[in-house]
C-alpha cells in the first residue's frame, strides 16, 4: 500500500478536475499543510473545459491556453501536490478510508474529495468505426480537430444540447456543412424551455445548419469509417465526421459497493458532506437545495469552482482537521449560472428554468437576439436568461439570490 506520505492528516482528491483543483487550492489557502494526493484518469494536469467546443476546436487556441491556474505562490508547484495522472480510481473502502487504484495500489486518506465529474453517454454501433467522436476531454477535442483539419467535412452532430450546439456553431465557423440532429421537438427545451429553445433553433438555421428536430438515430454505416447516420424514419444523412453530444452521466462506477448513496450522482447533505471524512463537488455531486426544495446536480463551470472550495472548507471542519466536532458549516445553496457562446451570441442563464410556469421577455427582443427573459415558478422569480445582454442579468441574478417575488422582478424590469 502507498500512503499519502508526510505527517499529520492526509487528503486524497479523486478527480484532477476544475472542482478538484479548487478544493486543493482552498485547502492550502485555509492553512492545511498536510499531504495531498490528486488522482486523475486523464494524463493531463487540470484544464479548462469550456474552450474545448469553441476556441480549441476552432483552432484559435493552442493547448497551452486552457491550462488552469491558481493564485498560490509558485502556481501548481506551490500547491505541493502528489499528482497521480493517467490513473483511475476503481474502488472505495469508506470504513478503512482507502481508495483503490487500477493496478492494485491503494491510497490511505483522512479526508477524501470526490470530484470525478461526468462521462459522455455513447450510442451503440460505433465501436471500430473511425470518425465518430464524443467531446468531453482534451484528447477528444484534439481528435475532432484533427479530423476537421483533414479537409472539408460533412459534420453530423447528434444532440442539440449546449455542447452539441457549440460544436455545430464552431464547425459552421470553420466552413463545414453541419447537420444537427435532436430527438426532442425543440433544442435545449429542458434547459431553456420551448419558447427560448426555438430562438436558439432559428439562430442555427440562420447560420446554415441543417437542423432536424424530433428525429431518432437508428445506427451508423461505413466501411471502416463513418459514411452515413441512419435515422429512425429510415432515411440517412451523409457524414464524414460525427460528434455525439447526448449528455453525460456522473462518473460513479468506481463507487459501486462503497455504501455511498448513489442516485444520479453522489448524494451529499446540504454542506457537501457524504460520509465520515468524505465530501463531493462538481458535476458528480447531488445535494438538497433549500431554494428549490429538491435534490439538484449542476454541470456548470461556476458550480465546480464554488462547490470545490466549499467542499474543502467542509472537510476541514471535520476531525482530525478541526480537532473537535467541526462546529456549524453553512449549507451550499448558490444560484447556478452558466454561459454558452454560439456564433456571435452569448447565452447566459442564472437560476433554474426547468418547471417554470411562465417565461417573459422583459428587455430587448428575441427577433434581434438581444434580450433578457425571466422565468416564474409560482409567485417567485427562479431564473433569468440573457442573449447578448449581460449587464441586466447581474441585477436579476441578485434578485434570485435574494428570493425575490415575481411582482418585484417585473417592477424592476418596468423601471429599468
Amino acid at each position: 500500500m502507498t500512503g499519502a506520505g508526510g505527517a499529520g492528516p492526509a487528503v486524497v482528491v479523486v478527480g484532477a478536475s476544475l472542482a478538484g483543483l479548487r478544493a486543493v487550492e482552498e485547502l492550502r489557502h485555509r492553512g492545511f499543510d498536510g499531504p495531498i494526493t490528486v488522482v486523475g484518469a486523464e494524463r493531463h494536469l487540470p484544464y479548462d473545459r469550456p474552450p474545448l467546443s469553441k476556441q480549441l476546436l476552432a483552432g484559435e487556441w493552442g493547448v497551452d491556453r486552457i491550462a488552469l491556474t491558481v493564485t498560490t505562490p509558485g502556481g501548481l508547484d506551490g500547491l505541493d501536490v502528489d499528482w497521480r495522472l493517467g490513473t483511475r480510481a476503481v474502488g472505495l473502502d469508506v470504513g478503512g478510508r482507502r481508495v483503490a487504484l487500477e493496478g492494485g495500489d491503494e491510497l490511505r486518506y483522512d479526508g477524501l474529495v470526490i470530484a470525478t465529474g461526468a462521462a459522455p453517454r455513447r450510442l451503440p454501433g460505433t465501436d471500430g468505426l473511425a470518425g465518430v467522436h464524443t467531446l468531453r476531454t482534451l484528447d477528444d477535442a484534439l481528435a475532432i480537430r484533427a479530423d476537421l483539419d483533414a479537409g472539408p467535412r460533412r459534420v453530423v452532430v447528434i444532440g442539440a444540447g449546449f455542447v452539441g450546439a457549440e460544436v455545430a456553431a464552431t464547425c459552421r465557423g470553420r466552413g463545414h456543412e453541419v447537420t444537427l440532429l435532436e430527438a426532442l421537438p425543440v433544442p435545449l427545451e429542458r434547459a431553456l424551455g420551448a419558447e427560448m429553445g426555438n430562438v436558439v433553433a432559428e439562430l442555427h438555421r440562420d447560420h446554415g445548419v441543417d437542423l432536424r428536430l424530433g428525429v431518432g438515430v437508428a445506427g451508423f454505416e461505413g466501411d471502416g469509417r463513418v459514411e452515413r447516420v441512419r435515422l429512425a424514419d429510415g432515411s440517412a444523412v451523409p457524414a464524414d465526421l460525427v460528434v455525439v453530444g447526448i449528455g453525460v452521466s456522473p462518473a460513479t462506477d468506481w463507487l459501486a459497493g462503497s455504501g455511498l448513496a448513489l442516485d444520479d450522482g453522489v448524494v451529499c447533505d446540504a454542506t457537501t458532506w457524504v460520509a465520515p471524512g468524505v465530501v463531493a463537488a462538481g458535476d458528480v455531486a447531488r445535494w438538497p437545495s433549500r431554494r428549490l426544495g429538491e435534490l439538484v446536480r449542476v454541470e456548470h463551470w461556476d458550480n465546480a469552482v464554488a462547490m470545490g472550495a466549499h467542499a474543502a472548507r467542509r472537510l476541514l471542519a471535520e476531525p482530525p482537521f478541526a480537532g473537535g466536532d467541526g462546529g456549524e458549516v453553512e449549507p451550499y445553496d448558490p444560484v447556478p449560472w452558466f454561459w454558452s457562446d454560439q456564433y456571435d451570441r452569448k447565452v447566459q442563464l442564472a437560476g433554474w428554468s426547468a418547471g417554470a410556469d411562465e417565461v417573459a421577455v422583459v428587455d430587448g427582443s428575441t427577433e434581434d437576439r438581444r434580450f433578457v427573459a425571466l422565468y416564474r415558478r409560482g409567485d417567485r422569480l427562479v431564473g433569468a436568461l440573457s442573449m447578448n445582454r449581460p449587464r441586466p442579468l447581474v441585477t436579476y441574478r441578485r434578485l434570485i439570490e435574494e428570493g425575490a417575488g415575481w411582482e418585484e422582478a417585473m417592477a424592476q424590469a418596468a423601471s429599468a
